[in-house]
């Protein structure tokens, strides 16, 4: 992924060229790898690029041949060489990106393009073959990539768009986060949905739609997340997995375990082949094919990365499932102290003051900044599948099926504001690209249609078993479908396939939240805190924890546009769920252990 900046609807655009070069670079850490800059008749298009495919000719932003039609873009397009076969064979591409097909699409379909693309994606497209110019911006179906808007008082008529909220918050007095799904149009100055699948409308706000009534097809299942991670390995660049050692980051890693031996099998034989030919004559092998020969028993390895306080439960499962599945593992301790002194740095590049997204996006900061350093780019991660699947141990208290299936609904249609920020975010921060197979369109499509009573779980002495003896617990019919998987080496272990759920700010170990909230009880007076609502009218802290987080984003954004854009999540107090989102403030936790 990179980093986007937009500014379009100006009087003078060359005049600020230099000014919107300098707020790109206040998200240049999505982008290390190289900068851009487009001046148009009315426009600033800035990119910052990371290089993940089409290294040596994708630098941005795209131009077409005719020069009329510009491209600046943030994401991967998993698709695009079938959406090259597609636009004809009298199209020409100068690059080998992924994203270039954009600009033909554009040219045949307009913006109905959108529904073409397979990835994660936010773009803000230039046409200067028309008066005035137009552009279109969009962002993908879920929001996996991060996007905002804005606008000035100051420049009426001129229109923001950026990967951070940081490259646009000095200059804007309105800012929102762009919304997922949706495509905007300069010609009309509209923003209309694109992304319109069948579970869509289902959820309290939007009840409309029909509760799914398909039984779980356990091959489905399988077979569709298989065929989600196969598609994101598509890179010239070093990658590997964030493994938790939990469920969902597990599958994920055994997937591409199995991926990756599949590659490596394929150039096995290439290189051994070519070996052969070459030395099947009379002549001695030159010192270059010695060295292929000597690469023959280095087949690539998948590398796996964890993180937590030392002896935490992540650490220690991952490093089981690590073992397993053969991967070259990685494991890295911190420290309360450490991830205490990264907060301030970790809620700037979050933008966001949620407790539970900051709580988790902080080891997972630490995490990326040790991975970039030993030179990948780009990781597979678990997001998504609690949302799916009802994952989160509060969902035991969904007082009816339909209920259950409504609240996945709105889980999944608010990631942007939480999971999908985190990984984005956390990340980015390191220039690291995190992209997440569970919320492939395909795969959704699958698991979101499936009846919620298949879903739904007990615990404590009311779970049940199935006829193979395995709990159903949450996310059953995940664990069941890669649990029969026909023949060969199973998946996972079984303590892995089902390990009772922990949310990762929980599984790096307990301490590090408990450390959080000793640490605000110190530093939050209780004058302070209870002077807060005088202080916010909105999103009123209720929490020392909450307050000291409030104020340190309020330090780094003190604008109100700025706060606007931050969304804190609410437990379902209705379903009586506790007012503190870690995993062990429900009470079920505790009792899965005490009956495992």
């Amino acid at each position: 992924m990179c980093g986007i900046l937009a500014v379009h609807g100006l009087e003078k655009p060359a005049n600020d060229r230099a000014r919107f070069i300098a707020c790109s670079k206040r998200q240049r850490h999505r982008g290390p790898d190289w900068s851009g800059c487009y001046v148009g008749q009315k426009t600033v298009l800035v990119h910052e690029r990371l290089a993940i495919v089409g290294v040596e000719s994708g630098a941005q932003p795209l131009i077409s041949e005719d020069a009329k039609i510009i491209l600046a873009i943030n994401g991967e397009i998993y698709n695009h060489i079938a959406l090259r076969a597609s636009v004809g064979p009298d199209v020409k591409f100068k690059t080998h990106s992924d994203c270039e097909v954009i600009i033909p699409l554009y040219r045949k379909h307009d913006k109905e393009l959108c529904s073409f693309l397979d990835g994660m994606f936010s773009f803000v497209l230039l046409d200067e073959s028309v008066s005035p110019p137009r552009i279109i911006a969009a962002r993908d179906p879920i929001g996996i990539t991060t996007l905002y808007q804005g606008w000035s008082s100051k420049r009426p008529g001129a229109v923001f768009f950026s990967s951070e909220l940081k490259a646009i918050v000095d200059e804007c007095d309105n800012i929102i986060s762009f919304p997922p799904g949706h495509v905007y149009d300069s010609k009309d100055d509209s923003t209309t949905r694109y992304y319109n699948p069948t579970w869509w409308n289902g959820d309290v706000e939007e009840p409309d739609g029909t509760i799914p009534t398909s039984p779980a097809d356990l091959t489905l299942i399988r077979e569709t997340l298989e065929a989600a991670v196969r598609k994101r390995l598509m890179s010239e660049v070093p990658y590997g997995v964030l493994l938790s050692g939990g469920l969902d980051s597990s599958l994920i890693a055994a997937i591409a375990s199995r991926e990756t031996e599949k590659v490596a099998q394929a150039q096995y034989e290439i290189r051994k082949r070519k070996l052969q030919e070459a030395t099947s004559g009379p002549s001695t092998p030159n010192a270059g094919l010695v060295d292929e020969a000597a690469t023959l028993a280095a087949w690539p390895q998948l590398h796996s990365f964890s993180i937590g306080l030392e002896n935490s439960p992540d650490l220690l499962a991952a490093r089981k499932a690590a073992h397993y599945l053969g991967t070259v593992h990685h494991e890295y301790v911190f420290t309360v102290q450490e991830g205490l002194d990264a907060l301030p740095e970790v809620i700037h590049h979050l933008e966001t003051y949620d407790v539970t997204t900051v709580r988790a996006s902080t080891p997972m900061y630490l995490l990326s900044r040790k991975i970039k350093a030993m030179g990948v780019k780009m990781v597979l991660s678990g997001e998504g599948s609690d949302e799916i699947f009802g994952g989160y141990l509060y969902f035991h208290a969904a007082p009816d099926a339909p209920s259950f299936h409504q609240e996945c609904v709105r889980r999944v249609k608010n990631l942007h504001t939480s999971d999908c920020l985190r990984a984005n975010k956390s990340t980015m921060a390191w220039g690291l690209e995190a992209r997440v197979p569970f919320l492939d369109k395909a795969f959704l499509e699958v698991a979101m249609n499936i009846r919620p009573e298949d879903k739904t779980f007990s615990k404590g002495l009311d779970q049940e078993v199935d006829e193979d003896d395995c709990p159903k617990m949450e996310k059953y019919i995940l664990r069941k479908a890669f649990d029969c998987a026909p023949g060969g080496k199973p998946y996972l272990p079984r303590s892995i396939l089902w390990r009772q759920k922990e949310q990762f700010s929980d599984g790096v170990g307990y301490s590090w939240i408990d450390g959080m909230k000793e640490h605000a009880a110190e530093v939050v007076s209780d004058e302070a805190f209870a002077k807060r609502a005088e202080r916010w009218t909105t999103d009123v802290p209720d929490t020392r924890e909450a307050y000291f987080i409030r104020d340190l984003f309020d330090g780094l954004f003190p604008s109100k546009a700025a706060a606007n854009t931050a969304v804190r999540w609410i437990p379902r107090g209705d379903w009586g769920c506790a007012s503190d989102p870690s995993g062990r403030s429900v009470k079920i936790h505790n009792a899965a252990y005490e009956t495992d």
